[in-house]
């Protein structure tokens, strides 16, 4: 089956650029700026599959000198609407990067590779993206985790869709962000772990920390599996 893009579509790309951090959301940004004073030493920043420019944002008040890529046109304009000042640039889909080499300290790629659909792909933008790394430099993928697709959340429904807990590496699964106006699902691709530890390795990358964040009861949220199952998988890479 033909993979399309949910975030290219306008209506969706107008209700997801009102989303900012809720629910379960949260807990993908929470524990980024410990994960990221660790790991990353200079302030060069690319946001890569930066959507509406949330998590372009979410860095530069970290301090980062971001740049946001994305290969939305209306995504990327709802980017520039919320944030004049700030970097964003369309990319045509598997375009070379115009980048320098080692360009960069630091790339963020928060959910971005839920959308992107064959290991080939998958290898190749990677590959990419360690080549605009600085030597000592860190990839940070945010990825949805297995058990998004088959379990009910804070911010995420899936129990329409029963047959997401048969899909394999590479299918495609269903999920509503019940945090959205539009209340259409997403369509996204399962790629287990496993799986994005191949990819890093062709890609020429290596694991440097694997964070699973879990929802804490003195938190004001309302969680639903997120105490006892982690919805997101965060992967500091390097250069070997």
């Amino acid at each position: 089956m033909t993979f399309k893009n949910t975030y290219e579509d306008d209506a969706y790309a107008s209700a997801y650029a009102k989303l900012e951090f809720p629910g379960s959301y949260y807990l993908a940004f929470r524990d980024l700026p410990e994960l990221l004073s660790r790991h990353v030493e200079g302030r060069r920043a690319l946001d890569f599959g930066c959507g509406t420019g949330r998590s372009t944002r979410f860095l530069a008040k970290l301090g980062f000198d971001a740049v946001g890529v994305d290969i939305s046109e209306e995504m990327v304009r709802r980017a520039r609407a919320f944030d004049s000042s700030g970097d964003y640039r369309l990319v045509a889909d598997g375009e070379t990067f115009r980048f320098d080499d080692e360009a960069f300290d630091l790339v963020l790629a928060a959910f971005t590779f839920d959308n992107i659909p064959t290991k080939e792909k998958k290898v190749a933008l990677f590959s990419k993206l360690a080549g605009v790394l600085r030597t000592n430099g860190r990839i940070v993928s945010l990825v949805s985790a297995p058990e998004i697709y088959w379990n009910e959340w804070a911010s995420f429904t899936t129990k329409n869709f029963p047959e997401n807990r048969q899909a394999k590496c590479g299918d495609q699964v269903r999920i509503i962000v019940t945090a959205l106006e539009d209340k259409r699902p997403a369509v996204d691709i399962i790629w287990p772990d496993t799986n994005y530890r191949e990819v890093y390795q062709e890609s020429g990358l290596e694991v440097v920390e694997i964070h699973k964040p879990l929802g804490r009861t003195d938190e004001p949220h309302e969680w639903v599996s997120e105490t006892t199952i982690a919805p997101w998988v965060i992967y500091v890479l390097g250069k070997p």
